[in-house]
């Protein structure tokens, strides 16, 4: 049960992930991932990214684990792993412009997979 909640969070703490760029340009990743969503049924190519793509479908697999009776171990961890690309990415852009928003936003993201890979670790037998 306690692997179905951290994957429901590892679905859902990426969402507030703040983004900062430009000049007055700023948004969530919650936002920038509806705009996605709306722009793949108009215009998929210009969605075809790997940022874009692959923690849409790191989330698709989290997803798909919280119907599996047992969640598989190895799909979450891709799931993760495909996710945190983006998150730890974004977390390195806020390192590297020492904006504390941006660093602060990924934190949750980041302390729930480092919990789901200990969580892993000291339950092997999944």
């Amino acid at each position: 049960m306690k692997n179905k909640i951290l994957n429901t969070l590892l679905i859902f703490t990426p969402f507030i992930v703040y983004l900062e760029w430009g000049t007055g340009n700023k948004s969530f990743l919650y936002e920038a991932e509806l705009l996605i969503l709306k722009k793949i049924f108009i215009n998929p190519t210009a969605v075809l990214h790997p940022f874009i793509i692959m923690p849409l479908a790191g989330q698709l697999l989290l997803i798909f684990t919280l119907f599996q009776r047992y969640a598989s171990k190895r799909l979450t961890v891709i799931g993760m792993l495909l996710i945190a690309l983006l998150v730890v990415f974004i977390f390195f852009i806020g390192l590297l412009s020492l904006n504390v928003k941006i660093l602060l936003s990924t934190i949750p993201f980041l302390a729930t997979a480092m919990a789901t890979v200990n969580y892993y670790f000291k339950n092997k037998r999944q």
